[in-house]
């Protein structure tokens, strides 16, 4: 009954701004490592940001400074703020579970003009 429900995505123009959002369920969310992972056509799938349960960070470079994950264990779920898109966020964005390697579906980030 692992569920990850993915929100927030959108088409933005480029400097914009996207908070996504990951509510989970079916487990004990906050001892877990939470992190997205975005995959634009033609390329692999890619971590963006990872956290773990107790709350430290990790970005890959191409977002660092610009997006900042977050979890809110009360609320079982785990954020993505997203500041100054460029076209290249564009990207289907997953949400990801240490608990039994569990993907959300996707949501999809569009950055265009």
């Amino acid at each position: 009954q692992v569920q990850l429900v993915e929100s927030g995505g959108g088409l933005v123009q480029p400097g914009g701004s996207l908070r996504l959002s990951c509510a989970a369920s079916g487990f004990t969310f906050s001892i877990y490592s939470m992190g997205w992972y975005r995959q634009a056509p033609e390329k692999q799938r890619e971590l963006v940001a990872d956290i773990s349960s107790d709350g430290r960070t990790n970005y890959a470079d191409s977002v660092k400074g610009r997006f900042t994950i977050s979890r809110d264990n009360a609320k079982n779920t785990v954020y993505l703020q997203i500041n100054d898109l460029k076209p290249e966020d564009t990207a289907v964005y997953y949400c990801y579970t240490g608990f039994r390697g569990n993907w959300g579906q996707g949501t999809q980030v569009t950055v265009s003009s």
